[in-house]
């Protein structure tokens, strides 16, 4: 895990109205990208590391803007200075605002105390023309994907003024082989498919993960043992173990926002309830009593409502309840069903999946069942989960193959704008979203 050694301000914010000034354009489901220059670093250094560095960072950080959808990233070969200019000249304003840049980013590396790596960034608003933001970090060489990914943080936000998301990981299912003997693997990644790795070896079905709001637990259902049971993962220590042995089957599972809880569905005598788990005395009390069929449950972020979906009145649809069981109200009246809702981390959206006449649907809706949205679909779309900014959604598609189907993991913007396709080394379902890395 990276530890930041040193962080420095180098300049205080603008001011309010600055910030404002700065927010990109949107309108009715469309962009007007904010055009941005990000230039190769400075290397305070011959050594080839450094040069290397001075490459990497930046490419990072203009994959990161770039596919957010809110930025149009001006070619380099429309760029006025060279990176060793910046750093001895500062940025010449009038030249880069010739190249249709509003923004300008540059950076210098160099040898930071006890031989760490010292890495330093600037954004510049050309039209103002004036710094922005200065920061800079030191730590160890290894740790440059998350300096890149920190540095994409503070640029987004200071230029949209909404929190960044790339500093974060997803976990999902990796999936591979026919559909009849399909290998499901529990595997984790950072936000952009980087630094993937196997949490399961595939000897047994999992599904469903979700992170801990902490980001250091996932739980998950699993069929390890022959039995469906909701097991909690320690990333840092690596260990598993199944949160009881319950008499029915017990799946969907998801933390409460304070993690300390999990919300879950448990299967018994015929009947599918909702159910709360508190984690530091694994006492477990039930939230629902209906003869109807009611799962996927998941909190609001302040954690006094639970969604969740049900056929108590005929239909597949979703229900809001009070934390305490009380106050259930249906929320969606649309033809076909409603699956899988989850919640925003922002409070004012619930995204879910919606079937209807053969097709699968991720749509959106306010708590109050108002202003439905769908924002995507295909053949087989499910499993949405939000970017801890409430702003993009991370869902999976499923097409005929000749083996079966394949599975894929996309993100979009929640104005169904910037659909994109995130690679996996395997097909891959259930995406779930971390928090910020600490």
């Amino acid at each position: 895990m990276l530890r930041i050694l040193l962080f420095i301000i180098l300049i205080l914010a603008p001011s309010a109205a600055m910030a404002q000034e700065m927010v990109a354009t949107i309108t009715q489901g469309t962009f007007k990208p904010r055009p941005i220059a990000i230039s190769d670093f400075h290397a305070d250094s011959d050594a080839p590391a450094f040069d290397k560095l001075a490459k990497d960072i930046p490419n990072i950080v203009r994959e990161n803007l770039e596919k957010s959808g809110l930025f149009r990233l001006i070619n380099s070969n429309a760029f006025v200075q060279m990176p060793s200019s910046i750093f001895r000249e500062g940025i010449r304003f009038p030249e880069w605002r010739a190249t249709g840049g509003e923004a300008v980013v540059s950076g210098n590396i160099t040898i930071g105390e006890n031989g760490k790596t010292r890495v330093e960034f600037r954004l510049w608003d050309v039209i103002s023309q004036q710094q922005l933001i200065g920061m800079a970090y030191t730590t160890t060489p290894e740790n440059w994907r998350r300096i890149a990914h920190i540095m994409s943080d503070e640029i987004y936000k200071r230029l949209t003024g909404e929190n960044g998301y790339f500093d974060t990981r997803i976990v999902y299912i990796s999936e591979k082989g026919a559909s009849n003997k399909r290998i499901k693997r529990l595997a984790i990644m950072d936000q952009d498919g980087a630094n993937h790795k196997y949490l399961t070896d595939g000897s047994y079905l999992v599904l469903t993960p979700r992170f801990s709001p902490e980001t250091q637990r996932i739980t998950y259902m699993s069929y390890k043992g022959g039995k469906p049971q909701v097991y909690l993962y320690d990333i840092n220590t690596g260990s598993n173990e199944a949160l009881g042995h319950f008499s029915g089957m017990t799946f969907a599972p998801r933390f409460s926002p304070n993690g300390q809880s999990l919300v879950m569905s448990m299967a018994k005598n015929g009947n599918t309830d909702i159910f709360v788990m508190d984690l530091n005395t694994r006492k477990i009390k039930r939230m629902t009593s209906n003869s109807s069929i009611e799962t996927s449950p998941s909190y609001s972020p302040d954690a006094k409502q639970i969604v969740f979906e049900s056929d108590r009145g005929g239909s597949q649809q979703l229900y809001i309840m009070q934390v305490d069981g009380s106050g259930i109200d249906r929320i969606t009246f649309g033809k076909g069903r409603y699956a899988n809702p989850v919640w925003s981390p922002r409070g004012d959206l619930i995204a879910f999946t919606r079937m209807y006449k053969g097709k699968f649907y991720i749509g959106v809706i306010r708590p109050d069942g108002t202003g439905e949205r769908l924002i995507t679909n295909a053949y087989h779309v499910e499993g949405p989960s939000w970017s801890p900014n409430g702003r993009v959604l991370t869902y999976f598609k499923e097409t005929p193959s000749k083996t079966g189907r394949t599975a894929r993991l996309y993100t979009i913007d929640i104005t169904g704008y910037n659909e994109r396709w995130l690679q996996t080394p395997n097909d891959g379902s259930d995406p779930a979203w971390s928090p910020i890395n600490p």
